[in-house]
């Protein structure tokens, strides 16, 4: 959307950001939920939201993707921490196990990969939430942000969540390709 935009879109995106984000910090911090030491907004949802206000129509911004990316990766994150000590190899081990769960459960978010590193890396607070630090802040941060998105989506007109399109039916006596006509 960005690259071929117009000034509209760009200013859509970035007022929705805008909004997104600062109504996830504002009910995140309202509801009280959790330890007080716990960050109540976690950076990676800054990325999430340049997905979700910059690119709706991508898969990777879809509310599945966020939300699901965003909660699988803090799990496996904190299974991470929880199993090695601090170390570069937990650091990359969080990552590209994310990758791989997000993988197989379909909802491959990049900013899911941030939050898997922040489950081990985040600190005391974060490692002393354990598992629940997937729920409070990072599930219901994506929850509140793509609840924020789809409100915002609606009211400037543009469709959110996208779903994909179904493949059209091939023509009568036209021969569909097979993956070893490709190889």
């Amino acid at each position: 959307i960005l690259a071929g935009a117009n000034a509209r879109d760009r200013v859509l995106a970035c007022v929705g950001a805008l909004i997104g984000i600062a109504a996830t910090s504002l009910l995140c911090s309202a509801l009280h939920l959790g330890d007080v030491a716990l960050p109540l907004l976690i950076a990676p949802m800054g990325a999430s939201a340049v997905l979700l206000f910059a690119l709706p129509s991508s898969p990777l911004a879809q509310p599945w993707a966020i939300i699901g990316g965003q909660v699988i990766s803090a799990l496996v994150g904190v299974a991470v921490a929880k199993l090695l000590a601090p170390s570069a190899l937990s650091d990359g081990l969080a990552v590209g196990l994310a990758i791989a769960a997000m993988s197989l459960a379909r909802c491959l978010h990049p900013p899911g990969g941030a939050t898997a590193l922040v489950a081990v890396i985040g600190g005391p607070a974060v490692h002393a939430a354990g598992f629940s630090f997937a729920l409070v802040p990072v599930g219901l941060n994506a929850v509140v942000l793509v609840a924020a998105g789809i409100v915002f989506h609606r009211f400037t007109q543009h469709r959110y969540p996208h779903r994909a399109m179904a493949m059209p039916a091939p023509i009568r006596g036209e021969r569909v390709l097979q993956r070893a006509d490709i190889d």
